[in-house]
């Protein structure tokens, strides 16, 4: 049951991340969630390093989508500064949206990884489509208002998961 919130891979930030590695697994299309993966939420501008940094991957020929719960209007901000596609109201982990992303990119669920901060959304998501699930630590502690049943709910997973040595905070994995 608990197996459904562990990701394929555990790393620190979307900077440590192994994309050669991911490309040699076969990997064409990351999925990025926004807030506080992408960008603290509390951010609503492009740093120069985010943009060199996804500049870079779709240099290395990935297909980069944001997909994110958040807003349209925020979603826009991120999705023209960056030049990517992106998926708002996502609802995250319900699978619509991903297979709209499947359906219009002619993708395979092998094709794709998702990277997030959020057990209980961005890797159960990818988990249920079986795409490679990536998960990273959150950019900051403060979050909109209405994820904070998600994170209480988080954490009680997390607490979980460490006791069973599924996935412990800091242990990072490729």
């Amino acid at each position: 049951m608990l197996t459904k919130y562990v990701p394929d891979k555990y790393q620190k930030s979307i900077y440590t991340i192994n994309y050669k590695k991911l490309k040699r697994e076969g990997i064409k299309c990351l999925i990025f969630d926004l807030d506080n993966t992408l960008v603290p939420a509390s951010v609503n501008e492009v740093s120069k390093k985010l943009k060199d940094f996804i500049n870079d991957l779709k240099i290395m020929g990935f297909k980069v989508i944001i997909m994110s719960n958040s807003p349209k209007n925020r979603v826009q901000i991120f999705q023209k500064a960056l030049m990517v596609d992106a998926a708002a109201l996502s609802f995250k982990p319900n699978k619509d949206k991903y297979e709209k992303i499947i359906k219009l990119y002619g993708f395979k669920a092998e094709d794709i990884a998702c990277i997030g901060d959020s057990i209980t959304t961005d890797i159960l998501g990818a988990n249920k489509m079986e795409f490679t699930s990536i998960l990273v630590n959150s950019m900051s502690k403060s979050d909109h208002y209405i994820k904070f049943f998600n994170k209480l709910e988080e954490k009680r997973i997390l607490n979980n998961l460490r006791k069973k040595d599924l996935l412990v905070k800091e242990r990072y994995y490729d």
